[in-house]
């Protein structure tokens, strides 16, 4: 196992001090300015009164910033709680009453969400990028005096970070993560090339597991990380080029916009080494898309924030278009010396047996403690052998590949038949004018759920009918999974890493006819 965060900055500040760690716009923070930032941040946290293991809220946008508070936190012993921007007020007070949280900083742009925090929570400390508002501070001026002394190793164990789950349905929880939980491993940066020389593109919220676990692998590494603000596709090619990336991470969602910029073949990737990309599914046809334009490896991560991300990993070798292997495009991998995956029936939790669907359950270093203060729900997310419960269907090749089907919540059954959207998703995005498309199930009188689909159509190419697209299906998968109801939408209701909002679909289009 590798450094833990803290260690890891401290010795790329010993050992290669002038080297690049973050870059945001026209600023470069080298390791020892990162590791010297890091440490005043650190202190202001203890010189503000606040026990060790206090939540510190931030709203801010992936940057200079969010990479000092991370550190700070880690070093000082406090926990690390990014807030979701995105959030509606309501929303936002809801989670940082949750979280308890002593101090929340933010950027300018969000300052009315903070107020709605600081209204909601009185006696917190306000700190803001710039201009404060009375008795609140600055950044600048709330952090201690340059030359402040290290203050040493942290526990392996201790929980350092809280991230709040998407939020798909109902609230969202606060997933608790160690340092031990988010370490990249010396393994795990092996296994993806990372060395000091590595440049990554860091464009993912940093609320976001993937945002915050793919800054603390570049860290971990020495390597230099190039954050961007904004998820913009157009800006985040051309950063890519300039500055010569090697390492990126992309939600499927974001390959997409990516692969369908009109001049994305023409642009220079000469330097890329490695893709990874996870956090929601991604069809074969976009899979394929993707490795043709950028002409890189590319590296598959399954696991959710529960798991730090990390359960499974499809490797760049493993990424065959052709023959028999090709298959595998299809799978979510196999597992690291370090992680133990397994399948059990949904309804006895017994173990089943390969090529046997049922619910995927892992166990490693990686896996939460548990949610903050949600004593019922820990127990129900991890079995009696401390086996985590994903909420994941899958099944396990007799290889040892992990093929995932759907949300267990999301299976459609239809005529007692069961139907995983994802099956329905590849066959459909395989039809040359569908651009995007979601599956999921609507009540049906007769059939009890009628596989329904949302598709958005791909501009420039004739276009397709709903009867051309069941057809289609009808030559790819088995009858009763070919959907019977097909929408045509502009695009997708995702939430901030890309996932598909289903229950928004369906709360939108189950009531139309078709």
């Amino acid at each position: 196992m590798g450094p833990f965060l803290p260690d890891a900055v401290r010795q790329h500040a010993a050992l290669t001090p002038g080297a690049p760690a973050v870059t945001e716009g026209s600023r470069t923070l080298i390791y020892a300015e990162l590791d010297r930032r890091g440490n005043r941040v650190a202190q202001a946290l203890l010189a503000s009164g606040l026990p060790k293991g206090t939540h510190v809220g931030y709203l801010v946008r992936p940057g200079i910033l969010a990479a000092e508070l991370l550190v700070g936190c880690a070093k000082a012993g406090f926990v690390a709680t990014p807030l979701n921007w995105r959030l509606a007020a309501p929303e936002l007070v809801a989670v940082a009453q949750d979280a308890e949280l002593g101090i929340v900083l933010t950027q300018t742009e969000f300052l009315p969400g903070a107020h709605a925090v600081r209204a909601a929570l009185p006696g917190i400390t306000l700190v803001t990028e710039s201009e404060a508002a009375p008795a609140e501070h600055t950044y600048e001026g709330w952090l201690c005096e340059e030359g402040i002394a290290d203050l040493g190793a942290g526990s392996e164990d201790a929980v350092f970070l809280q991230l709040y789950t998407s939020g798909t349905t109902g609230l969202p929880k606060g997933v608790q993560l160690t340092l031990q939980n988010v370490t990249a491993g010396e393994f795990q940066l092996r296994e993806m090339g990372w060395t000091n020389a590595s440049v990554a593109v860091n464009a993912m919220p940093v609320f976001h597991i993937a945002g915050t676990g793919w800054l603390v692998s570049a860290l971990s590494a020495g390597a230099h990380t190039v954050m961007l603000p904004d998820l913009v596709p157009g800006a985040v090619v051309e950063l890519m080029e300039r500055h010569r990336v090697t390492h990126a991470f992309f939600v499927p969602a974001m390959l997409h916009l990516l692969t369908t910029l009109p001049d994305i073949r023409e642009r220079d990737f000469s330097a890329l080494q490695l893709i990874v990309y996870g956090a929601s599914p991604i069809t074969p046809a976009l899979l394929r898309r993707s490795m043709g334009i950028f002409g890189c490896g590319f590296y598959q991560k399954y696991g959710q924030t529960e798991t730090t991300g990390s359960a499974s990993r499809l490797l760049p070798e493993d990424h065959v278009v052709d023959g028999p292997r090709s298959t595998l495009l299809r799978s979510a991998g196999n597992m690291r010396p370090d992680v133990e995956v397994a399948i059990a029936d949904p309804v006895t939790g017994d173990h089943v047996a390969p090529g046997v669907v049922g619910e995927i359950l892992t166990r490693s270093h990686h896996v939460t403690p548990g949610y903050w203060k949600r004593p019922e729900e820990n127990e129900a997310l991890f079995t009696a052998d401390g086996w985590l419960r994903t909420g994941d269907a899958g099944y396990l090749d007799m290889d040892g590949y992990l093929f995932i089907t759907d949300r267990i919540k999301d299976m459609v059954i239809t005529g007692g038949e069961n139907v995983y959207p994802i099956e329905v998703e590849s066959a459909l995005a395989e039809h040359p004018a569908v651009l995007d498309v979601a599956v999921f199930g609507t009540p049906d009188e007769k059939w009890g759920e009628a596989v329904t689909a949302a598709v958005v159509l791909r501009p420039g190419v004739d276009p397709a009918t709903a009867q051309d697209l069941i057809d289609f299906t009808r030559e790819r998968i088995a009858s009763y999974k070919k959907p019977r109801i097909v929408h045509f939408v502009e695009e997708l209701p995702r939430n901030p890493s890309g996932k598909i909002l289903k229950r928004v679909l369906r709360k939108e289009l189950a009531p139309r006819e078709a």
